[in-house]
């Protein structure tokens, strides 16, 4: 960057220096005496040429330089788009696109840079605000060169058929209760970027505070009140870009999963009540990750976590994982998320593995029509526990089978430049032994405390389907 910025000044300075010495020319004849101030006309006439021969040395060796400068730069991986002024073509089509990004904050962020990389931003050449999980903003007003700030407001009314006496709503992770006005989420934060240095912090007040760390069981061993301590935290993590391939980044503290496909962030999503399958995979882990770009069209993230959706460790083991996301043109997006960890409190013999993968399509783009756009969505979830008591298949009455099956589709149709959606949607879910399974909150029960009128014991029968109908309509 420092060697095109370089070559920019001293391609600009030329035409400014060859307007002073025309307009000197045209405004200082050689033989007007007049202006040319005290002398003759000879002397005035030998030192304007002097003068001409000194611009034109100037500009002779303004030639050579620009000359050694770009055939460096062609040289070099960086000056491959190289324009005759030295502007790199791959960072003005970034800037171009840059709102476009994989995660819910300008692209800075989700690559860490500083701007001063020559990299493109992962994920920025296409619009991926098609994407479900994937926040539709284009506009950041609150983008600042260091910190970048960010509000969010969730507020909803629900209205529930079952008509539930005392107005709650089991089984969803985003409503939870009926027939009343409730603050959802409120979210203040935003992104920071200096230099190397990164970091993001999400706020989380209102029913997430209460809800979330609920289904946490992990609090259960220590001393220490983890569920009170990260109770208002959505996202808290600091970390270091490192400037190889298209950029690497390490984080370490709270941050989204995104396992399921669906945004933990309601606004993000095609639909406000994603399926049992998205519900029932986590929203966020607690440890550190390295998301490593070869290219700007594919990420590989391993993860290393505390344990599944939770503050700490459920036994003698973390978790692991990792996350492949590749977009090989902006109509395609593919995502595999796979995991193994220890997460039965208790049973430090208990294993868990689980995949999760998705494939989005933009099938239909047509800008200024009625139906301007459609796109579908197929997420495939499988998972099993093995060890303490439980197996993955073939199960007996002394050693039931606990598995995870399950899978979600949905199909959008945008209309009229994108003001108004429509999506279509549902899923199926078979989690025998109902390890993932949330839990209703009957008496104030929690993952921890357990119910004994829903219990989560070795084979435990649970299946379950839903669909839904979602009409969005988005004045901007």
């Amino acid at each position: 960057m420092k060697l095109h910025r370089l070559v920019f000044r001293l391609a600009t300075a030329l035409p400014i220096w060859l307007s002073s010495f025309l307009s000197a020319q045209e405004s200082s004849p050689p033989g007007d005496s007049a202006t040319q101030g005290a002398g003759t006309p000879a002397a005035d006439g030998a030192a304007l040429s002097e003068r001409e021969r000194q611009l034109l040395e100037r500009i002779e060796t303004l030639e050579r330089r620009m000359s050694e400068l770009e055939g460096a730069a062609s040289k070099s991986p960086a000056g491959a788009g190289v324009s005759p002024i030295g502007v790199s073509q791959t960072a003005l089509k970034t800037q171009s696109t840059s709102p476009a990004t994989s995660d819910p904050k300008p692209p800075t962020a989700e690559s860490g840079g500083s701007g001063a990389s020559p990299n493109p931003e992962p994920f920025a050449f296409a619009d991926f605000t098609w994407l479900t999980g994937n926040p539709r903003s284009k506009e950041f007003p609150l983008q600042g060169r260091v910190v970048t700030g960010e509000v969010r407001i969730d507020v909803d009314y629900v209205y529930d058929f079952n008509h539930p006496q005392d107005h709650t709503i089991s089984g969803s992770s985003e409503i939870f209760r009926s027939g009343e006005v409730q603050l959802t989420q409120f979210g203040l934060g935003g992104d920071l970027n200096w230099h190397n240095v990164r970091g993001r912090v999400m706020t989380q007040f209102g029913m997430y505070s209460q809800t979330t760390p609920r289904n946490d069981a992990s609090t259960g061993v220590g001393q220490w009140n983890l569920d009170g301590a990260y109770r208002y935290i959505s996202e808290a993590y600091g970390g270091y870009h490192i400037d190889q391939w298209k950029g690497i980044n390490v984080d370490a503290g709270i941050f989204m999963s995104y396992v399921g496909l669906f945004s933990y962030y309601q606004f993000d999503n095609w639909a406000y009540q994603p399926s049992y399958v998205s519900s029932n995979t986590p929203w966020f882990f607690n440890g550190v990750r390295i998301q490593i770009y070869p290219s700007d069209k594919l990420k590989i993230e391993p993860w290393f976590v505390n344990g599944w959706q939770s503050y700490g460790k459920f036994n003698d083991s973390p978790g692991v994982g990792m996350q492949v996301l590749w977009r090989p043109n902006g109509s395609l997006s593919v995502t595999s998320n796979n995991y193994i960890g220890k997460d039965a409190l208790g049973v430090p013999g208990r294993k868990r593995v689980h995949t999760d993968d998705s494939v989005q399509f933009k099938y239909l783009d047509l800008p200024g029509d009625f139906l301007d756009k459609g796109a579908a969505t197929l997420t495939l979830d499988i998972g099993c526990e093995y060890g303490g008591g439980v197996s993955c298949s073939g199960g007996t009455r002394d050693r039931p089978s606990q598995y995870f099956l399950g899978f979600m589709a949905y199909n959008r149709f945008w209309f009229s430049n994108d003001q108004y959606a429509v999506t279509l949607g549902g899923g199926y879910i078979n989690n025998p032994g109902r390890y993932l399974v949330l839990l209703p909150p009957i008496n104030g029960a929690t993952a921890l405390s357990g119910s004994p009128y829903f219990t989560e014991s070795p084979g435990d029968p649970f299946r379950a389907w839903d669909y839904s109908v979602t009409f969005d309509y988005m004045p901007r």
